[in-house]
């Protein structure tokens, strides 16, 4: 009965089928957008998918167990004054620079939301796994929607080839 319910998961919390979407979304867009930043800066492609892949897991992770990352860095700022300002500059400075020049604003805000709103609907169901667990099976369905974007075509290219054969 336990491998029952673990398939009927999406159909109990559509929003993880949301959240596996808009991650094939997230990958066909990368990958149509990669030769923009491979060619131009020199960069290889195992680079970009390097650094693709681990932006979206610090999104996950911080947005599935963000009880347990907020409590070490509180901690972290509680034992002194000086751990507060470099912490916090730190974050404020590397964060800022990352989500305004590199413009991935957009792909990070909507991979959050949708990782959010896919724990918000486990949550609603009754499925509490553990912080591990939840992260796994998070970082599982991006992981593999991702993947699956990647191998889908571009979405234009059969609209104009089709007008180009049709005249």
């Amino acid at each position: 009965m336990p491998i029952l319910r673990l398939l009927s998961l999406p159909v109990r919390a559509p929003l993880l089928t949301v959240l596996f979407l808009v991650a094939v979304v997230l990958g066909n867009h990368w990958q149509i957008v990669q030769p923009s930043f491979t060619s131009p800066y020199g960069v290889s492609a195992a680079w970009f998918w390097g650094f693709v892949l681990l932006q979206t897991q610090v999104v996950v992770v911080f947005c599935t167990m963000p009880d347990l990352l907020l409590r070490q860095v509180s901690l972290l700022m509680a034992s002194s004054r000086v751990m507060t300002l470099v912490v916090t500059l730190l974050v404020v400075i590397t964060g800022g620079i990352y989500l305004l020049k590199l413009n991935v604003l957009t792909d990070v805000l909507i991979l959050a939301s949708a990782v959010l709103l896919a724990r918000l609907d486990l949550i609603r169901i009754g499925v509490l796994p553990a912080a591990g667990i939840c992260l796994l099976l998070m970082s599982l369905v991006v992981i593999a929607g991702i993947v699956a974007g990647t191998l889908l075509p571009h979405p234009t290219a059969t609209l104009f080839a089709e007008r180009l054969f049709a005249a």
